[in-house]
């Protein structure tokens, strides 16, 4: 028998065992995706309003409803300035750092773990700490501002309360983008940036023209991942506001949760949370696409 027969049908067994082995996984994972969905859909063509155990069929009433709803619209446009603000600030700050970094010869490691620290705390936790901090009465943030003639409540104050919620958020979650960035900054090969250094090429041009180029895919990757979590995460607004004040800082992900357990309104919960999936769906075949253009 030829050896390249030998060699494809050795692939072949190969690739039949390792999907026999993944199948049960395979199946468990469909199984704990597939139907919490479909309940989904069928949840928002039902209302739970008066009889949770026998819910009857409500049609396209709870859709109507939610388009109708100013409050959702409003909710969509803060979530909007939320994401688009926090994604701005995290990705200029996390390249900045990554950059920061990666030309550091010594003690790199030590400074990247210190910067990492955030990742590590709950998001609950990390909505507590700065309820804390921003504390009108007892708050460190609070008495700083007031040592400066500024009496300014951060969290009670519509104007001050989503850039705060923003902050909070670049806090926690800029290390991650540092951390995708930095590793593929690690993995540019040194010998186009010797030949720019000997073509006379300045720091800020290697960086232009060299390694942002060369770890643009990377940046496209971090950006994807973090523009789908940003939709979902109400842990610190959940903590620290609460929503308010005055509805300021309501974003869906908020108001699909005050809908579900408060209003105890499952079939428009279950509307709103399908809205925001066909939200992510769309962006993460934006960010597919532009990761395809990429590589080609």
């Amino acid at each position: 028998m030829p050896q390249g027969t030998e060699k494809r049908k050795g692939r072949v067994k190969r690739n039949r065992t390792e999907f026999w082995m993944l199948l049960p996984s395979m199946i468990v994972l469909a199984a704990i995706s597939i139907f919490p969905f479909g309940f989904m859909i069928y949840a928002s063509f039902m209302d739970y309003t008066l009889d949770m155990d026998k819910p009857k069929f409500a049609g396209l009433d709870n859709w109507a409803r939610i388009f109708t709803t100013p409050t959702f619209w409003e909710s969509w446009g803060r979530t909007g300035v939320y994401a688009g603000g926090g994604l701005i600030v995290q990705m200029l700050l996390g390249i900045a750092i990554a950059l920061l970094l990666y030309h550091i010869p010594k003690a790199r490691n030590f400074f990247a773990t210190m910067w990492m620290l955030p990742l590590f705390v709950a998001p609950i936790v990390a909505g507590l700490l700065w309820r804390f901090l921003l504390d009108p009465t007892y708050g460190l943030y609070n008495w700083l501002l007031q040592t400066v003639g500024l009496d300014v409540q951060i969290l009670g104050d519509a104007a001050y309360a989503m850039p705060a919620i923003i902050l909070m958020d670049v806090w926690e979650w800029t290390p991650l983008i540092t951390i995708i960035v930095l590793a593929g900054l690690q993995t540019v090969p040194q010998e186009p940036l010797e030949a720019a250094e000997v073509d006379g090429a300045s720091g800020f041009q290697k960086i232009r023209y060299i390694l942002l180029p060369m770890v643009r895919r990377m940046i496209v990757v971090a950006l994807l991942i973090r523009s789908m979590d940003i939709l979902r995460y109400v842990d610190t607004i959940t903590i620290a506001t609460e929503g308010g004040p005055a509805d300021s800082t309501k974003i869906i992900g908020y108001y699909l949760m005050q809908v579900a357990f408060r209003f105890q309104d499952i079939g428009t919960a279950a509307a709103l949370g399908l809205t925001m999936l066909f939200v992510t769906i769309i962006i993460g075949k934006f960010f597919l696409k532009v990761m395809r253009s990429e590589e080609a």
